[in-house]
């Protein structure tokens, strides 16, 4: 048999194949939307003007339409690093020029760095087009083409200070540690996970926005007495000048154990009475409360650690490069090559589980719901919920069979008629 030409056409099949059904359901989302966008649906009738309704569909469309054109573009320079021999001249060149003057882990290195830089320079005039054009257009954005430059900047540093060295350990750990590599190279990446998010709002978060302490005493007062009932402790309240870069409101908890925190958006304070704004947090408290997080860093971590086996095993066979348009190396280590192609090839395969994630994330935002309609008032938390979406321009009409494959949060019309009505309303 052979496995080469094996491997090659499995891959194109899974490639046209998530890229037709992300394409169809693409277009169905975005036919969907059109559809009705004449007309606020009925539960939302009274609450909703008709303008914010088209508003949100337009916004919907615009996106899906740079959508459908990242997608093909995304899988035509997959295509372009693999089967038509890009990543195989990249990789000539790099070895012939970097490994004889400075080794194998100074080529491997540049390899990964090399790939990176071309990657995101393929991807970027969608980047700028989507912030600058399409965020624009709607009122959403707030970058200046300075301060994207600047967190472009900030983001380099981060990654050669940062992700250089923890890349050089696993590259090292593969190359030296024998069969079972892909287990040790597991522990590092997982230790080194759960020191990031203990790090991350201290370090490296004020790099790229500004925390202060939350100021309204009133507010501050009722979350502090929200969360002393829910029995979660917090290192502090802050407020991150969101409106910085975005119209865009939101609140999430940062952080592992004694350094979790909590942050606002000062749009989200802006949008939400007091009330409202104790509803959203109750709600991600009940994420905490119901061990959602904890779940999904060990699904996370069961999958990366399978990955990682995978890859152990795959890395070993001449098939995987030659089949995917790489020639492995004879004279150098091929650890780089091997997670560089594994990392194209694999998020196919995400494509086909998105569904059964998706809908395990919107259980959890039911059960998120619930908690908060306990712990607070229920009708803050749905008044909440219509102002976000209004305001986020979130359309109220998805298409179904694309809200099932893709939306990790239910859509507004089952989120709202889940949540449990007080005695007497």
């Amino acid at each position: 048999m052979n496995t080469p030409l094996v491997i090659t056409v499995l891959f194109a099949i899974a490639l046209l194949a998530a890229l037709g059904l992300k394409l169809w359901l693409a277009g169905r989302q975005m036919a969907h939307v059109a559809r009705h966008r004449g007309q606020v649906p009925t539960p939302f009738a009274e609450r909703v003007p008709l303008a914010a309704h088209q508003r949100a569909a337009d916004y919907t469309v615009a996106k899906g339409r740079l959508g459908l054109l990242s997608t093909a573009w995304a899988s035509a320079v997959l295509l372009g690093w693999t089967l038509l021999g890009g990543l195989d001249a990249l990789n000539t060149v790099v070895r012939e020029v970097v490994q004889p003057a400075w080794g194998d882990l100074a080529y491997q290195l540049v390899l990964v760095g090399a790939f990176s830089v071309i990657g995101g320079l393929l991807e970027l005039p969608f980047e700028l087009f989507h912030i600058f054009r399409i965020e624009q257009r709607f009122g959403f954005n707030r970058v200046t083409l300075r301060l994207w430059l600047a967190d472009q900047l900030k983001g380099l540093l981060v990654g050669l200070l940062i992700g250089a060295p923890i890349l050089a350990l696993i590259l090292w750990i593969m190359g030296t540690t024998g069969g079972l590599w892909w287990f040790w190279a597991w522990l590092t990446w997982t230790g080194f996970q759960l020191l990031a998010m203990v790090l991350y709002p201290t370090l490296i978060a004020p790099l790229f926005n500004t925390f202060t302490p939350l100021a309204d005493e009133a507010l501050r007062e009722r979350v502090q007495a929200l969360m002393q009932r829910c029995g979660f402790a917090a290192q502090g309240l802050y407020v991150m000048d969101g409106s910085r870069r975005s119209a865009h409101g939101n609140a999430y908890f940062t952080g592992l154990g004694a350094a979790k925190r909590v942050v606002f958006f000062d749009t989200l304070l802006n949008k939400l009475a007091p009330g409202e704004v104790e509803a959203v947090l109750a709600h991600e408290l009940g994420h905490y409360r119901h061990g959602h997080i904890r779940k999904r860093l060990l699904l996370m971590c069961g999958l990366s650690l399978a990955a990682l086996a995978l890859l152990g095993w795959l890395a070993q066979l001449p098939a995987f490069y030659v089949g995917l348009g790489v020639r492995p190396n004879m004279g150098a280590p091929n650890d780089a090559l091997a997670l560089l192609l594994f990392l194209q090839v694999v998020p196919l395969t995400g494509v086909f589980l998105q569904p059964a994630m998706a809908a395990l994330s919107r259980r959890d935002e039911f059960e998120a719901d619930a908690y908060a309609c306990a712990q607070a008032d229920g009708r803050d938390l749905a008044r909440a919920l219509l102002k976000l979406h209004e305001d986020n321009a979130s359309t109220l009409t998805p298409d179904p069979l694309y809200a099932r494959f893709y939306y990790s949060h239910p859509p507004a019309a089952e989120r709202l008629a889940a949540l449990p009505r007080p005695a007497g309303a």
